[in-house]
């Protein structure tokens, strides 16, 4: 006796969601139509859902370790004469497959968008643009919709009639018998590609597809204060296609790094080398920061890795910014004349 929930790699306890979409996974991997198609491994697995999909089958195959009282069992207990036998059985895997997506050569249940392909690009930026923000431009060479007749394929002023193929619903089915019976499969119409609509006259431009390849000029905002590897996404921005939704255009971005300036969260700063007298006496100083020079006071005293802030001049986040920090390291001389050695021996005396 074949042990249908061996078959379908589930418990007992599964729920009849689980063992769904158990099935689905292996119909899908097992369908004779794909490359990994398997007719017997399929047979099996329909023929173990076909039981444990039912409530009424699965409990008496539970109590029983078979389907139907009488007649003949096949295939391990599942009584195919129940089911007027294989030959003539049709499934319904419109209802097996819903929303399962594109299988077998077509999208089964409701009527899907198709969506064009995305693209990704890189771009590179320097600090400040980073911090600030910008606006880009570039030019991609992709599929756009055709400017002329806005999508339809149509020549202007012509408009658009039913297709014929598939009387408008966009679908058409496709019946094949197999050993397990006539299987019936629905794909999008290839002739008006999904629209349910052909044009009257094609137009000129694009030959009645609704879509050509041509350069696009793209507007790029990039927002104050994005980092280095993050990603603009920009939907719409994609590939387009006849009778589906435009992919999306997503950008990655690589921020340079300044000579002198970092960036550590919302804040910048830079590293100041400060002489050991100006450490001990105080000092004033110019510095460069993203927004122009700033004069600065040392304080005397300062101590190596001491911190001096100028507020407001880091990273724009909302409507504030960040801080600058300015972070001292103290310039200690490899060599001294005999003149400064004296001075700094006169400074040990003093106890400094």
């Amino acid at each position: 006796m074949k042990d249908y929930y061996q078959i379908l790699g589930v418990d007992r306890q599964a729920s009849k969601d689980d063992i769904k979409k158990a099935f689905r996974k292996l119909a899908s991997e097992f369908h004779p139509d794909k490359k990994t198609g398997n007719e017997a491994k399929f047979k099996e697995v329909s023929e173990a859902y076909a039981v444990l999909g039912d409530e009424k089958k699965r409990a008496e195959y539970d109590s029983f370790g078979r389907v139907g009282g009488g007649g003949h069992a096949g295939f391990g207990g599942f009584d195919w004469s129940q089911a007027g036998g294989m030959d003539g059985m049709e499934f319904d895997l419109g209802d097996i497959f819903e929303n399962f997506g594109e299988m077998f050569g077509g999208g089964f249940g409701g009527r899907r968008s198709k969506r064009g392909h995305d693209i990704s690009i890189d771009i590179e930026l320097p600090f400040r643009e980073a911090i600030f923000g910008t606006d880009r431009t570039v030019v991609l060479n992709k599929t756009n919709t055709c400017d002329t007749c806005q999508g339809s394929g149509a020549k202007p002023g012509s408009g658009t009639t039913t297709c014929t193929v598939c009387n408008g619903q966009g679908r058409v089915r496709e019946s094949r018998r197999s050993m397990l019976g006539n299987f019936t499969t629905v794909r999008q119409c290839d002739a008006c590609r999904g629209r349910g609509e052909v044009p009257k006259e094609k137009c000129k431009d694009c030959n009645g597809v609704g879509a050509k390849r041509s350069p696009a000029e793209i507007r790029i905002k990039v927002p104050a204060g994005i980092e280095n590897g993050e990603v603009i996404r920009m939907a719409g921005q994609g590939e387009a296609l006849p009778g589906g939704v435009p992919g999306d255009l997503y950008i990655k971005l690589h921020v340079a790094p300044d000579k002198h300036i970092r960036r550590e969260g919302r804040n910048l700063y830079r590293i100041l080398p400060v002489k050991l007298t100006d450490a001990l006496l105080g000092s004033t100083t110019e510095i460069d920061t993203l927004d122009g020079k700033v004069t600065i006071s040392v304080p005397a005293g300062s101590q190596e890795g001491d911190i001096l802030r100028v507020k407001e001049k880091g990273v724009p986040y909302g409507n504030r910014r960040g801080d600058f920090e300015i972070r001292i390291k103290i310039d200690i001389p490899t060599k001294l004349s005999r003149q400064a050695k004296k001075l700094v021996e006169e400074l040990r005396e003093e106890g400094i």
